[in-house]
């Protein structure tokens, strides 16, 4: 065996999850990633009502035809929405904090559906120019940052991004690190 390739035991604690917690977190993260197609056809079940009673609300789906479509709607944006949630807390690139844009535009929209149903998908870049005037310009003074470190240390993009890396120990860590 050579010498200067890396061992197995390396090699598994660099990409492997080595605790129970890690390994059981990424099942979920896959399981529900394997679903998706399965949680947006969940629409076909909402009948084809105006008004659709179940036994924990009722929902009225004023501007839409019936509630299916209204559910066809939500689950159009809910799925993308849960995607880019798990992509952005997973993510370990510098630039993440831009998948605030489209976390808050699903958002937008979702909540849109349920308050004001004429306008959806509309007029909805004026209530995101806020959340963009903040994430745009500090993703772009990171990437300035970063740029200057590596024409001037010489450093590697992987060691840029490790010195950029904190490592929360819990989930509310890892929440008020975005904020």
């Amino acid at each position: 065996m050579d010498s200067n390739q890396p061992k197995l035991k390396d090699l598994q604690s660099k990409y492997l999850p080595t605790d129970k917690k890690s390994l059981i977190i990424g099942s979920i993260i896959a399981t529900i990633l394997a679903i998706t197609p399965y949680l947006f056809s969940l629409y076909e079940s909402v009948p084809n009502e105006k008004v659709w009673n179940t036994f924990l609300f009722t929902y009225n789906s004023g501007f839409f035809e019936n509630a299916n479509t209204a559910m066809w709607i939500i689950t159009g944006k809910a799925i993308p929405l849960l995607l880019i949630l798990i992509w952005f807390f997973t993510n370990r690139h510098w630039w993440y904090h831009v998948l605030l844009v489209p976390i808050a535009m699903y958002i937008f929209q979702i909540v849109s559906v349920f308050y004001d149903d004429q306008f959806l998908d509309k007029f909805q870049l004026i209530y995101m120019l806020p959340i963009m005037a903040i994430v745009i310009p500090s993703i772009y003074l990171v990437r300035a940052r970063i740029f200057n470190e590596i024409n001037s240390a010489n450093k590697s993009l992987e060691e840029l991004e490790e010195e950029f890396k904190i490592s929360p120990k819990n989930f509310w860590q890892k929440i008020k690190q975005y904020f």
